[in-house]
């Protein structure tokens, strides 16, 4: 068994052939505030140089549960908040690993899966090069402990960015769906933990199991498409303020409203969507909240 414990089935995780940050509460008056979190991943997302699973807005690298509530989550980054929580390593971990970003080999069956997501420190600035080593059961729930089948490792791109493509893992008994991953930022201590599939019926049997980490996942073309951002804990310097603009009216602390106009250093901008501004948030800055009029 992995782990010392005993992970809804995916309806497309047996039996196919492989082919090809949270939101803060809402603010008085119905403005939702949004994370700084989602807010730094839809900009790094805008310009990533590889394709990511939900890049087409500010991704939220979580899924509503069952009963239609949010679980709870990794902790949206902000300054001093908490880590991506630790999980044990299990009996199957490998050093040595290949460095490659897809495990998929020609001929196993499986559901294609593509992970991807964002790695972040403490003041929720992105870490380039971290590592992280990947590892996980094949489509029959069993683990390559001779060769690397299944492992690999990769280290994040100047943006802080990462992205696996493996399948859909299988079940064994005592275990939900899951996918180990350790995580090493320069020079600081190893992260070691798991990655978990919503909607899994052995969710809620399997002790090991935290909703703190489970993925965002969809179905997507030619298999499922999965999202995930770490905050591993390392201090980091949250960055200068803003300066303000002569004469713009953007403000911090005000709480703006979809379709909200301001300037700032000369330029109109509309609001997307609503927010409270905070240092950092300039309209220049931040292309998920406004846009250049």
């Amino acid at each position: 068994m992995d782990g010392a414990g005993t992970h809804d089935t995916d309806r497309n995780g047996t039996g196919d052939t492989v082919g090809n940050g949270a939101d803060a509460p809402d603010a008085p008056g119905g403005a939702r505030l949004v994370g700084r979190k989602t807010v730094l991943r839809a900009a790094l997302a805008a310009t990533a140089a590889i394709p990511l699973a939900f890049a087409g807005g500010p991704a939220l690298a979580r899924t509503l549960a069952a009963s239609g509530e949010e679980p709870q989550l990794t902790p949206p980054c902000d300054d001093g908040d908490d880590p991506t929580p630790e999980q044990t390593e299990g009996p199957y971990f490998k050093p040595n690993s290949p460095q490659r970003t897809s495990l998929l080999e020609p001929g196993l069956p499986g559901t294609r899966l593509t992970v991807s997501g964002y790695v972040f420190g403490r003041a929720c600035r992105p870490l380039s090069g971290v590592l992280l080593d990947f590892w996980q059961a094949d489509n029959n729930g069993a683990y390559d402990n001779t060769g690397f089948r299944f492992r690999g490792h990769q280290f994040t791109d100047s943006r802080g960015a990462f992205a696996l493509t493996t399948i859909v893992p299988g079940l064994y008994p005592g275990r939900t769906r899951h996918i180990h991953v350790k995580l090493q930022a320069p020079n600081r201590p190893v992260l070691t933990t798991q990655l978990y599939f919503p909607n899994e019926p052995r969710n809620n049997t399997d002790t090991i199991f935290d909703p703190r980490l489970l993925m965002t996942v969809r179905d997507g073309s030619g298999g499922r498409e999965a999202a995930f951002d770490f905050v591993l804990d390392v201090a980091q310097d949250p960055g200068p303020g803003p300066t303000p603009p002569p004469g713009g009216t953007w403000a911090v602390g005000t709480a703006y409203r979809t379709g909200d106009q301001v300037t700032y250093g000369g330029r109109g901008y509309a609001c997307l969507q609503p927010h409270t501004a905070q240092p950092g948030w300039e309209p220049p800055a931040v292309p998920a909240l406004w846009r250049a009029v």
